[in-house]
Protein backbone atom coordinates (compact mmCIF):
# COMPACT_ATOMS: atom_id res chain seq x y z
CA UNK A 1 0.00 0.00 0.00
CA UNK A 2 0.96 3.60 -0.57
CA UNK A 3 -0.88 5.20 2.16
CA UNK A 4 0.96 5.45 5.56
CA UNK A 5 1.13 7.82 8.11
CA UNK A 6 4.03 10.83 8.34
CA UNK A 7 5.85 11.50 11.43
CA UNK A 8 7.04 15.27 11.26
CA UNK A 9 9.15 15.70 14.86
CA UNK A 10 6.98 14.61 17.82
CA UNK A 11 3.75 14.64 15.32
CA UNK A 12 2.45 11.56 13.85
CA UNK A 13 0.29 12.66 10.39
CA UNK A 14 -2.72 10.10 10.10
CA UNK A 15 -2.18 10.10 6.45
CA UNK A 16 0.35 11.16 3.65
CA UNK A 17 -1.98 13.08 1.73
CA UNK A 18 -1.18 17.08 2.28
CA UNK A 19 -2.94 20.09 1.27
CA UNK A 20 -1.17 22.34 -0.24
CA UNK A 21 -0.94 26.25 1.51
CA UNK A 22 -2.48 28.34 -1.23
CA UNK A 23 -2.65 32.16 -0.71
CA UNK A 24 -6.13 33.31 -0.47
CA UNK A 25 -7.56 30.31 -0.33
CA UNK A 26 -6.48 27.65 2.69
CA UNK A 27 -7.80 29.51 5.62
CA UNK A 28 -9.14 27.92 8.67
CA UNK A 29 -12.64 27.14 7.08
CA UNK A 30 -11.03 25.58 4.10
CA UNK A 31 -8.21 23.36 5.76
CA UNK A 32 -11.15 22.35 8.37
CA UNK A 33 -14.03 20.68 5.35
CA UNK A 34 -10.63 19.35 3.58
CA UNK A 35 -9.70 17.75 6.93
CA UNK A 36 -13.24 16.79 7.52
CA UNK A 37 -12.63 14.54 4.25
CA UNK A 38 -9.58 13.21 5.29
CA UNK A 39 -6.12 15.10 4.72
CA UNK A 40 -3.66 14.54 6.88
CA UNK A 41 -1.79 17.55 6.94
CA UNK A 42 -2.63 20.94 6.05
CA UNK A 43 -0.92 24.48 6.58
CA UNK A 44 -2.02 28.25 6.53
CA UNK A 45 -2.30 30.46 3.73
CA UNK A 46 1.65 32.12 3.65
CA UNK A 47 2.42 35.03 5.59
CA UNK A 48 5.28 37.76 5.52
CA UNK A 49 7.90 37.28 7.69
CA UNK A 50 6.97 41.32 8.84
CA UNK A 51 6.20 41.00 12.28
CA UNK A 52 4.58 44.59 12.46
CA UNK A 53 1.93 43.18 9.56
CA UNK A 54 0.31 40.70 11.92
CA UNK A 55 -1.68 42.61 13.57
CA UNK A 56 -4.02 43.24 10.85
CA UNK A 57 -7.18 41.48 10.32
CA UNK A 58 -5.88 39.95 6.60
CA UNK A 59 -2.86 38.03 8.91
CA UNK A 60 -4.65 37.43 12.09
CA UNK A 61 -7.59 35.52 9.55
CA UNK A 62 -4.80 33.63 7.44
CA UNK A 63 -2.99 32.58 10.91
CA UNK A 64 -6.32 31.09 12.84
CA UNK A 65 -5.98 28.42 14.16
CA UNK A 66 -8.28 25.38 12.27
CA UNK A 67 -9.80 22.45 15.10
CA UNK A 68 -9.53 19.38 12.91
CA UNK A 69 -7.27 17.40 14.83
CA UNK A 70 -4.14 18.17 12.74
CA UNK A 71 -1.37 19.52 13.76
CA UNK A 72 -1.63 23.45 13.92
CA UNK A 73 1.26 24.66 10.90
CA UNK A 74 1.70 27.91 9.65
CA UNK A 75 3.54 28.99 7.04
CA UNK A 76 6.06 31.99 6.87
CA UNK A 77 8.23 33.66 4.03
CA UNK A 78 10.43 36.72 3.54
CA UNK A 79 14.68 37.25 2.56
CA UNK A 80 15.84 38.00 6.34
CA UNK A 81 17.08 35.29 8.14
CA UNK A 82 16.51 37.42 11.39
CA UNK A 83 12.79 38.31 10.63
CA UNK A 84 11.96 34.65 9.28
CA UNK A 85 13.10 33.37 12.46
CA UNK A 86 11.51 36.21 14.65
CA UNK A 87 8.25 35.60 12.67
CA UNK A 88 8.58 32.03 13.15
CA UNK A 89 9.19 32.32 17.30
CA UNK A 90 6.15 34.96 16.94
CA UNK A 91 3.90 32.50 15.57
CA UNK A 92 4.73 29.91 17.93
CA UNK A 93 3.61 31.59 20.65
CA UNK A 94 0.52 32.12 19.12
CA UNK A 95 0.09 28.47 18.99
CA UNK A 96 1.94 27.47 15.41
CA UNK A 97 3.10 23.41 16.36
CA UNK A 98 4.94 23.16 13.27
CA UNK A 99 6.79 26.22 11.10
CA UNK A 100 6.46 26.10 7.03
CA UNK A 101 8.75 27.95 5.15
CA UNK A 102 7.81 28.73 1.91
CA UNK A 103 10.79 29.21 -0.38
CA UNK A 104 8.13 28.23 -3.73
CA UNK A 105 6.07 31.34 -4.87
CA UNK A 106 7.24 32.03 -8.09
CA UNK A 107 4.39 35.34 -7.91
CA UNK A 108 5.87 38.38 -8.89
CA UNK A 109 5.41 40.33 -5.72
CA UNK A 110 6.80 37.55 -3.56
CA UNK A 111 9.84 36.88 -6.26
CA UNK A 112 10.49 40.79 -5.79
CA UNK A 113 11.57 40.76 -2.52
CA UNK A 114 14.27 37.88 -2.74
CA UNK A 115 11.59 35.37 -0.88
CA UNK A 116 9.53 32.58 -2.08
CA UNK A 117 11.20 30.62 -4.94
CA UNK A 118 13.94 33.26 -5.61
CA UNK A 119 15.64 32.28 -2.88
CA UNK A 120 16.44 29.04 -4.68
CA UNK A 121 19.20 30.77 -6.54
CA UNK A 122 20.82 31.85 -3.22
CA UNK A 123 22.30 28.31 -1.50
CA UNK A 124 23.65 30.03 0.96
CA UNK A 125 21.37 32.41 2.25
CA UNK A 126 19.24 29.10 2.24
CA UNK A 127 21.10 27.65 4.80
CA UNK A 128 21.29 30.92 6.83
CA UNK A 129 17.35 31.13 6.85
CA UNK A 130 16.97 27.40 7.94
CA UNK A 131 19.92 27.36 10.32
CA UNK A 132 18.38 30.74 12.00
CA UNK A 133 14.53 29.27 12.09
CA UNK A 134 15.32 25.75 13.50
CA UNK A 135 17.55 27.27 16.38
CA UNK A 136 14.95 29.87 16.90
CA UNK A 137 11.97 27.49 17.68
CA UNK A 138 11.18 24.56 19.25
CA UNK A 139 8.69 22.88 17.05
CA UNK A 140 9.71 21.00 13.82
CA UNK A 141 10.22 23.59 10.65
CA UNK A 142 9.27 22.21 7.37
CA UNK A 143 9.97 23.45 3.84
CA UNK A 144 8.37 24.29 0.60
CA UNK A 145 10.36 24.69 -2.53
CA UNK A 146 10.46 24.29 -6.31
CA UNK A 147 12.84 22.37 -8.16
CA UNK A 148 15.13 25.26 -8.76
CA UNK A 149 15.55 28.85 -10.20
CA UNK A 150 14.88 27.54 -13.99
CA UNK A 151 15.13 24.42 -15.69
CA UNK A 152 18.86 24.61 -16.55
CA UNK A 153 19.50 25.12 -13.17
CA UNK A 154 17.43 22.77 -11.09
CA UNK A 155 19.67 22.35 -8.08
CA UNK A 156 16.34 20.91 -5.57
CA UNK A 157 18.72 17.94 -4.57
CA UNK A 158 21.31 20.56 -3.31
CA UNK A 159 18.62 22.95 -1.26
CA UNK A 160 16.93 19.29 0.15
CA UNK A 161 20.57 18.43 1.59
CA UNK A 162 20.85 21.91 2.83
CA UNK A 163 17.79 21.18 4.37
CA UNK A 164 18.44 18.12 6.18
CA UNK A 165 21.63 19.33 7.21
CA UNK A 166 20.08 22.45 9.10
CA UNK A 167 17.25 20.32 10.83
CA UNK A 168 14.06 20.28 8.52
CA UNK A 169 12.15 17.36 9.26
CA UNK A 170 9.62 16.76 6.12
CA UNK A 171 9.87 19.34 2.35
CA UNK A 172 7.46 19.63 -0.21
CA UNK A 173 8.66 19.92 -3.52
CA UNK A 174 6.79 21.38 -6.60
CA UNK A 175 7.92 19.70 -9.58
CA UNK A 176 8.07 23.14 -11.53
CA UNK A 177 10.62 25.47 -11.71
CA UNK A 178 10.54 29.25 -10.51
CA UNK A 179 10.81 30.55 -13.64
CA UNK A 180 7.89 28.05 -15.24
CA UNK A 181 5.50 29.50 -12.97
CA UNK A 182 2.62 27.05 -13.37
CA UNK A 183 2.96 26.41 -16.93
CA UNK A 184 3.51 23.32 -18.98
CA UNK A 185 3.82 20.08 -17.42
CA UNK A 186 5.36 18.98 -13.69
CA UNK A 187 8.41 17.14 -14.36
CA UNK A 188 9.07 14.04 -11.42
CA UNK A 189 12.35 12.93 -12.10
CA UNK A 190 14.16 15.81 -9.68
CA UNK A 191 11.54 14.79 -7.29
CA UNK A 192 12.62 11.30 -7.01
CA UNK A 193 16.49 12.40 -7.00
CA UNK A 194 15.46 14.62 -3.96
CA UNK A 195 14.19 11.31 -2.31
CA UNK A 196 17.04 9.43 -2.63
CA UNK A 197 19.49 11.97 -1.52
CA UNK A 198 17.80 12.75 1.96
CA UNK A 199 16.40 10.73 4.57
CA UNK A 200 13.73 13.22 6.00
CA UNK A 201 9.86 12.95 4.53
CA UNK A 202 9.46 14.08 0.68
CA UNK A 203 6.26 15.34 -0.16
CA UNK A 204 5.66 15.44 -4.33
CA UNK A 205 3.77 18.41 -5.71
CA UNK A 206 2.30 19.35 -8.80
CA UNK A 207 -0.59 18.28 -11.62
CA UNK A 208 -1.49 15.99 -9.05
CA UNK A 209 -5.49 16.10 -10.09
CA UNK A 210 -6.73 12.84 -8.78
CA UNK A 211 -6.54 9.49 -7.54
CA UNK A 212 -4.92 8.02 -10.42
CA UNK A 213 -2.26 10.96 -10.71
CA UNK A 214 -1.50 10.23 -7.06
CA UNK A 215 -1.04 6.99 -7.21
CA UNK A 216 1.21 7.49 -10.71
CA UNK A 217 2.96 9.97 -9.00
CA UNK A 218 4.33 8.02 -5.41
CA UNK A 219 5.13 5.29 -7.68
CA UNK A 220 7.54 7.11 -10.05
CA UNK A 221 9.06 9.22 -7.19
CA UNK A 222 9.21 7.14 -4.28
CA UNK A 223 8.34 10.29 -2.47
CA UNK A 224 6.81 9.78 0.87
CA UNK A 225 3.62 11.85 0.59
CA UNK A 226 1.57 14.39 -1.94
CA UNK A 227 0.30 17.46 -2.09
CA UNK A 228 -3.06 18.30 -3.34
CA UNK A 229 -3.51 22.25 -4.12
CA UNK A 230 -5.98 23.58 -6.78
CA UNK A 231 -7.76 20.33 -7.68
CA UNK A 232 -8.87 20.58 -4.16
CA UNK A 233 -11.16 23.68 -4.99
CA UNK A 234 -14.77 23.28 -4.24
CA UNK A 235 -13.47 19.32 -4.03
CA UNK A 236 -12.43 18.24 -0.68
CA UNK A 237 -13.74 15.02 -1.46
CA UNK A 238 -10.61 14.40 -3.82
CA UNK A 239 -8.81 13.66 -0.19
CA UNK A 240 -10.74 10.62 0.64
CA UNK A 241 -10.80 9.53 -2.97
CA UNK A 242 -6.82 9.38 -3.25
CA UNK A 243 -6.22 8.01 0.57
CA UNK A 244 -8.97 4.99 -0.54
CA UNK A 245 -6.73 4.49 -3.95
CA UNK A 246 -3.29 4.23 -1.64
CA UNK A 247 -4.90 1.93 0.71
CA UNK A 248 -5.92 -0.03 -2.73
CA UNK A 249 -9.44 0.32 -1.48
CA UNK A 250 -12.11 0.91 -4.09
CA UNK A 251 -13.07 4.34 -4.54
CA UNK A 252 -15.54 6.17 -2.86
CA UNK A 253 -18.84 6.76 -4.06
CA UNK A 254 -18.53 10.61 -5.61
CA UNK A 255 -20.63 13.30 -3.37
CA UNK A 256 -24.19 13.61 -3.57
CA UNK A 257 -26.26 17.34 -4.37
CA UNK A 258 -26.76 17.05 -0.79
CA UNK A 259 -23.42 16.39 0.37
CA UNK A 260 -22.06 19.08 -1.95
CA UNK A 261 -24.80 21.84 -0.67
CA UNK A 262 -23.81 21.07 2.95
CA UNK A 263 -20.48 20.87 2.86
CA UNK A 264 -20.46 23.99 0.88
CA UNK A 265 -22.83 25.82 3.58
CA UNK A 266 -20.97 24.90 6.39
CA UNK A 267 -17.50 26.37 5.20
CA UNK A 268 -19.74 29.04 4.34
CA UNK A 269 -20.54 29.55 7.83
CA UNK A 270 -17.20 29.19 8.71
CA UNK A 271 -16.24 31.78 6.70
CA UNK A 272 -18.73 34.37 7.81
CA UNK A 273 -17.80 33.60 11.75
CA UNK A 274 -13.98 34.19 10.86
CA UNK A 275 -14.48 36.99 8.52
CA UNK A 276 -17.81 38.87 9.79
CA UNK A 277 -20.58 39.29 7.26
CA UNK A 278 -18.84 41.81 4.86
CA UNK A 279 -15.78 40.32 3.87
CA UNK A 280 -17.46 36.92 4.35
CA UNK A 281 -19.54 37.02 1.73
CA UNK A 282 -17.51 38.63 -0.69
CA UNK A 283 -14.78 35.66 -0.28
CA UNK A 284 -17.47 33.37 0.12
CA UNK A 285 -18.73 33.80 -4.09
CA UNK A 286 -15.02 31.81 -5.39
CA UNK A 287 -15.50 29.13 -3.41
CA UNK A 288 -19.28 29.07 -4.10
CA UNK A 289 -18.34 29.08 -8.12
CA UNK A 290 -15.50 26.07 -7.31
CA UNK A 291 -18.29 24.05 -5.34
CA UNK A 292 -20.92 24.47 -8.22
CA UNK A 293 -18.38 23.96 -11.11
CA UNK A 294 -20.48 21.54 -13.78
CA UNK A 295 -23.57 21.41 -12.18
CA UNK A 296 -26.38 22.04 -14.00
CA UNK A 297 -27.24 25.75 -14.88
CA UNK A 298 -24.24 26.51 -12.43
CA UNK A 299 -23.26 29.76 -15.08
CA UNK A 300 -26.56 31.55 -14.26
CA UNK A 301 -26.71 30.59 -10.33
CA UNK A 302 -22.63 32.37 -10.40
CA UNK A 303 -24.03 35.48 -11.89
CA UNK A 304 -26.87 36.44 -9.46
CA UNK A 305 -25.25 35.09 -6.54
CA UNK A 306 -22.58 37.24 -7.11
CA UNK A 307 -24.90 40.69 -6.57
CA UNK A 308 -25.92 39.30 -2.89
CA UNK A 309 -25.15 41.34 -0.19
CA UNK A 310 -25.88 39.33 3.23
CA UNK A 311 -24.91 36.08 4.23
CA UNK A 312 -28.55 35.01 4.43
CA UNK A 313 -29.73 35.67 0.89
CA UNK A 314 -26.54 33.94 0.21
CA UNK A 315 -27.05 31.04 1.81
CA UNK A 316 -30.83 31.08 1.30
CA UNK A 317 -29.76 31.18 -2.66
CA UNK A 318 -27.55 28.10 -2.84
CA UNK A 319 -30.32 26.50 -1.03
CA UNK A 320 -32.51 27.34 -3.65
CA UNK A 321 -30.16 26.06 -6.13
CA UNK A 322 -29.91 23.02 -5.17
CA UNK A 323 -33.38 22.26 -4.75
CA UNK A 324 -34.14 23.67 -8.52
CA UNK A 325 -31.36 24.61 -10.47
CA UNK A 326 -34.33 25.27 -13.29
CA UNK A 327 -34.67 28.48 -11.74
CA UNK A 328 -31.38 29.47 -12.85
CA UNK A 329 -31.58 28.81 -16.39
CA UNK A 330 -30.37 32.27 -17.22
CA UNK A 331 -28.95 35.48 -15.36
CA UNK A 332 -31.59 38.44 -13.41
Amino acid sequence: MLSHPINIGRYQLRNNVFLAPMAGITDAPFRNVCALHNAGYAASEMISADTTLHATEKTKSRISRSNNGLPHAVQIAGSSAAYLADAAEFNVRLGAEIIDINMGCPAKKVCNKAAGSALLEHPKLVKEILRSVVSRVNVPVTLKIRTGPNPDERNGVQIAKIAEEQGVLCIAVHGRTRSDKFSGHAEYDTIKAIKESVQIPVIANGDIHDASDAVNVLKHTNADGIMIGRAAQGNPWVFREIVSALNDNQPPDRPSHDEIRDTLLTQLHEIYELYGEYRGLRIARKHIAWYCKGLRHASGFRQRINYIESARDQTLMIQQFFENPDRFTTAA
